[in-house]
């Protein structure tokens, strides 16, 4: 339980880019994901918008026969774990595959597939969808795929827990290291559900912003004018290995995962508790797992949706963890560029922050403009433009319907 637990390489496939480094130049610029909807059509929709990811071609990471047989969800995971294999330097003799293991969050699975095979269902019978709907569109396809594209044999686990389901899988990779399970694991989310069921059940629950006249100014969290969260895609991964191991083979690490800090509301399906106390108890859990002070913490990439609710419960969170140090850290939300991942969100935010700990950059919450303080939302969220600063320590966290609650804490590798 000991075990230094180290981030050694990332990969990214997301609506503000295709890999690390191109993410991360867009997410320093301020540089919004969002645009009109592509997939379908959406002239019946009030929600003509959303974050897709452009430009996505998966035979570049993968076999095209294999890809063939993937949902897009599980492509943009193996796409994305290539990648952080591949930035991790790792080669077959720096582990054993039965020490190599995969944990991957996921909400909701191949949903492109069960419109697709759904309309087939209809107009042409059972008889007439294809073979492979029920292997595409299941959760746990995306750490199969893994597994089987890496040779990674330790073990496939899937975390799924809404939009906490990332950070869960992270969190459930960091315990399993610890517990001398592996000695090499990817972990991250995924999610591609930029779908006409998808778009119309998240609309008629009010979630998402119908600011479709301005796509690139819709994803506002913190902002007073904020009207709802953008529903996007994509996939994060990252490598975490032991200390000792990746310091023996010369290794780059990002930074080290600390802590983990898990809770759940008992509230509600989808709106968070007002009071915030177990949002509170999830960040007090990760700074006691992580052994760090919450006046240690630097920055705070929030779960910031953009919705009327999750935003100020959300800063009351904060305050109630901080106290005082709210004020001082900094705290910004990435999905005003991003859009909302769901299942890979908080997996993408795990990037962000490591890659702020790397570069001492503090990313900006794009689009506030007018913060909402008759709703409390008065901490320092970066408005706009991000700045430079020396990041010891940052934090992560998630919010998922169904009150999850999940917390991950990064420090700078000494």
């Amino acid at each position: 339980m000991n075990r230094r637990i180290v981030i050694t390489g990332l990969g990214t496939v997301n609506p503000v880019g295709i890999g690390v480094e191109e993410t991360w130049r867009a997410i320093r610029e301020g540089k919004s994901g969002v645009d009109f909807i592509t997939s379908f059509d959406t002239s019946d929709y009030d929600v003509k918008i959303a974050a897709e990811v452009k430009g996505f071609d998966p035979n570049l990471w993968m076999d095209p026969k294999n890809a063939r047989k993937m949902a897009r969800f599980s492509q943009f995971a193996v796409a994305a774990a290539v990648q952080a294999v591949r930035d991790a330097g790792l080669e077959a003799n720096d582990y054993a595959p039965e020490r190599a293991g995969v944990s991957i969050g996921n909400g909701i699975g191949g949903f492109e597939v069960v419109d697709s095979s759904l309309r087939k269902l209809i107009e042409q019978g059972p008889r007439r969808i294809p073979p492979l709907t029920v292997p595409e569109l299941i959760n746990n396809e995306a750490a199969a795929n893994i597994s089987k594209e890496l040779g990674f044999k330790g073990f496939a686990l899937t975390s799924m827990t809404a939009c906490t389901s990332g950070t869960d899988a992270i969190g459930a990779a960091l315990d399993m290291m610890r517990l001398g399970r592996c000695d090499v694991c990817l972990a991250g989310g995924t999610e591609a559900c930029i779908a006409a069921l998808a778009i119309a059940g998240f609309s008629i629950i009010r979630a998402l912003s119908t600011r479709c006249d301005e796509p690139q100014k819709a994803s506002r969290p913190f902002d007073k004018d904020r009207d709802g969260f953008i529903l996007g895609e994509g996939a994060a991964m990252l490598v975490l290995e032991d200390y000792e191991r990746a310091k023996a083979r010369g290794a780059k690490i990002y930074a080290e995962l600390s802590g983990y800090g898990l809770s759940c509301d008992a509230y509600h399906l989808t709106a968070p508790d007002p009071s915030g106390e177990q949002g509170i108890r999830a960040i007090n859990l990760a700074l006691q797992d992580a052994g760090i002070r919450p006046e240690e913490v630097d920055y705070y990439n929030a779960h910031g949706t953009s919705t009327p609710m999750n935003d100020p419960i959300e800063t009351k969170m904060l305050k109630g963890a901080f106290g005082d140090h709210a004020y001082k850290m900094k705290v910004s939300s990435t999905k005003s560029m991003t859009g909302h991942l769901i299942a890979a969100s908080g997996a993408l935010e795990a990037l962000v922050c490591a890659l702020a700990i790397r570069d001492g950059f503090f990313p900006p919450t794009i689009n506030l403009d007018n913060p909402d303080l008759d709703a409390g939302c008065d901490l320092d969220y970066v408005p706009n433009k991000g700045v430079a600063g020396e990041i010891g320590v940052a934090l992560s966290g998630s919010l998922g319907f169904g009150g999850h609650n999940g917390v991950l804490a990064f420090r700078k590798c000494q």
